[in-house]
């Protein structure tokens, strides 16, 4: 039985901050160009793989590779976002709970920009944990958080700050991902340009053959 974390109130504080704020988170990030890191990211896959966009926002990122002859699925916690992306980008955008997601060998790459930042470090582990599980073999995946290590309340709403020593932490207790790069940006926004972001791109390590299946493998 697969163990659930229990939701507590500062997570749905977090998700009413968006649907509150909806428009304004909008305007702020639809059209400021990404392309650099979206680009990073692709590079690692081929046109026709299959993308999630893990908490998509505006849809921005999922038009994006959409455009790019990728085929994309997106999620999105607040119930705001998920209506105005379905609307940007043509494609039905589900409504789901971080904690709730829990798939197995779906995709080739997974897109968590700006969006896993709000859960508390256990809920981080345990989602990181499906991601990497969600991943096919030799899947990538890209994520970014506010730089530095303060986790709790700001601005109203959760955040779980990272540098590159806490991620590397928390990368050490899941074994299935592998830290392709990391990098630190400024913020692409009007008036953000003071704040940095920590980017990383992990790998799903390909799953080990043992020795008797090795020989089952030749004797097929």
């Amino acid at each position: 039985m697969t163990h659930k974390i229990p939701k507590i109130d500062y997570k749905e504080k977090t998700l009413q901050y968006y649907n509150q704020n909806d428009e304004v988170f909008i305007t702020g990030t639809l059209n400021v160009d990404f392309s650099e890191t979206q680009e990073k990211f692709l590079s690692y896959l081929i046109p026709g793989d299959k993308i999630l966009d893990f908490g998509c926002g505006s849809g921005r990122d999922t038009k994006y590779f959409l455009s790019k002859g990728f085929e994309v699925r997106a999620i999105d916690g607040s119930k705001k976002m998920c209506e105005f992306a379905s609307q940007f980008t043509g494609i039905d955008v589900k409504q789901l709970d971080f904690l709730d997601f829990d798939e197995k060998n779906q995709y080739n790459g997974i897109w968590a920009c700006s969006s896993i930042l709000h859960l508390n470090s256990e809920e981080l582990l345990y989602v990181l944990k499906n991601i990497s599980a969600s991943l096919k073999s030799d899947g990538i995946f890209y994520t970014s958080f506010k730089y530095g290590t303060f986790e709790g309340e700001r601005n109203g709403r959760f955040f779980n700050d990272m540098n590159e020593t806490k991620f590397s932490e928390l990368l050490k207790k899941i074994s299935s991902l592998k830290l392709m790069e990391s990098w630190v940006t400024e913020d692409v926004r009007t008036g953000h340009k003071n704040e940095k972001w920590l980017n990383v791109i992990c790998k799903k390590n390909p799953r080990k053959i043992s020795p008797p299946e090795q020989k089952a493998l030749f004797i097929m």
